[in-house]
């Protein structure tokens, strides 16, 4: 791992930086900045001021996010600061480009304070045709998130929810149908209550699981409303005071292995510690057990000590294993499908929408034990993924245009392309 640091930093220096702004206008000569600038820009900037909508139309608003972080919660380097989270926040934003055909920019923001940071977000709309919150720590996050959800008109995600749930979704829709279990009688062991978690929980129920059949754990044990920790006058506590409210209706107690009993599915979004989860446990799972173990950069049990304790079904969050169920599969997709619609708004129906393409797509493909959801190189995936998410974005009254699926379709399939095409003939010509 620490070669893989080292030539990390190396690349890094390099190049200074993943990304950078090029020209997308052609340019012969000086008479062209007439047009691109002065004067010939004073036409579209007084259109824009008499119509705020048309910005959209007349500037790159309408393809361009901003990535935007405290720095708080980086990857599983914890509290590191702003400065520290570009290198990620612009990984990010390659990720957005080159998979999603998104515009990005990297934001961090130098503020723990969660009213502060809405503020400075909530100022910074008009550049922007949505945002991607990253990084923040639980549970300000969830705060933050429903705030700008609330005050924003353009789409507001947090992947470290939004984006982690739907995959899981995608990929626990084609286990069941390997298993021959159905999403509404599963029993499941959430194994970790931070953004990810959480999100999931809600996801699970909002796609059929009963809650009452839901056990989450967090580093205090089994969530339940008796738990004296949750009881305490805290306004923080709030989202986990509501799912324990809702779930484990057998109201168990303890840690992760008496939440695993009985369970036919767990799914761990917790702490990279081989061993968390210990393969014993899988043991006093029903039959078939399904077990997503997804922390980075080691998962909570190695997929071969899952296997040797009777899973018939492992996925994990890295790439060198079968079944990777990465946040990389969602959100340049949700985001191309929802600027391509103008969307004011990622709901929750199109991100299941998302998760319903995704294993849709690995099911046509072929599903196996070793094949759930489809990979990160898969670029059709992308492509009708982000579509749903479109005509799900107009099905519900989000977005700001209505489209032919043809029509979205053609501008989809080519801004995915796109980066990819651009980028082998940067290299072919010695200019990368």
């Amino acid at each position: 791992m620490q070669n893989v640091y080292s030539k990390s930093i190396s690349c890094h220096k390099k190049y200074r930086g993943k990304i950078e702004i090029v020209p997308k206008v052609p340019i012969k000569g000086l008479k062209d900045f007439s047009i691109w600038y002065t004067p010939g820009v004073a036409g579209p900037a007084r259109a824009i001021s008499n119509d705020q909508n048309l910005s959209f139309e007349l500037t790159s608003r309408w393809n361009t996010i901003a990535v935007v972080t405290d720095g708080t919660r980086v990857l599983g380097l914890g509290d590191i600061g702003p400065e520290a989270s570009l290198p990620v926040m612009e990984g990010k934003a390659l990720l957005f480009k080159y998979l999603g055909g998104v515009d990005a920019i990297p934001l961090a923001v130098n503020t723990k304070n969660a009213d502060e940071f809405i503020n400075i977000v909530k100022a910074l709309e008009p550049s922007f045709g949505g945002l991607n919150l990253e990084d923040i720590a639980s549970p300000k996050c969830f705060y933050i998130l429903e705030r700008l959800r609330e005050l924003l008109d353009i789409p507001v995600w947090h992947d470290d929810q939004q984006g982690t749930a739907l995959v899981v979704l995608a990929a626990l829709f084609n286990a069941l149908k390997i298993v021959g279990k159905k999403l509404e009688e599963i029993r499941v062991a959430m194994i970790g209550a931070g953004a990810a978690g959480l999100s999931i929980v809600r996801y699970l129920i909002k796609a059929g699981v009963n809650p009452g059949n839901i056990v989450v754990v967090d580093i205090n044990g089994i969530l339940h409303p008796e738990r004296e920790d949750l009881r305490r006058d805290d306004p923080w506590l709030k989202w986990h005071r509501e799912i324990a409210e809702i779930t484990n209706s057998e109201g168990r107690r303890g840690g992760i292995r008496e939440a695993m009993i009985g369970a036919d599915v767990v799914i761990a979004a917790s702490a990279p510690k081989p061993g968390l989860i210990k393969k014993e446990w899988i043991k006093l799972m029903n039959n078939d057990p399904i077990v997503f173990s997804l922390a980075n950069p080691e998962p909570e049990i190695w997929p071969w000590d899952a296997k040797d304790g009777g899973a018939r079904i492992v996925a994990t969050g890295r790439s060198d294993f079968p079944n990777q169920v990465n946040n990389s599969l969602g959100f340049p997709a949700v985001f191309r499908g929802a600027l391509s619609v103008r969307a004011r708004k990622i709901t929750d129906g199109m991100c299941i929408a998302a998760a319903k393409a995704l294993a849709k797509y690995a099911e046509e493909k072929g599903i196996h034990e070793e094949y759930i959801i489809p990979r990160m190189d898969e670029e059709e995936a992308y492509i009708v993924e982000a579509l749903a998410v479109a005509e799900e974005a107009m099905s519900e009254g989000v977005a700001r245009v209505k489209r032919s699926r043809s029509d979205l379709e053609e501008e989809i399939r080519s801004l995915i392309s796109r980066p990819k095409k651009y980028l082998a003939t940067m290299m072919e010509r010695g200019l990368l």
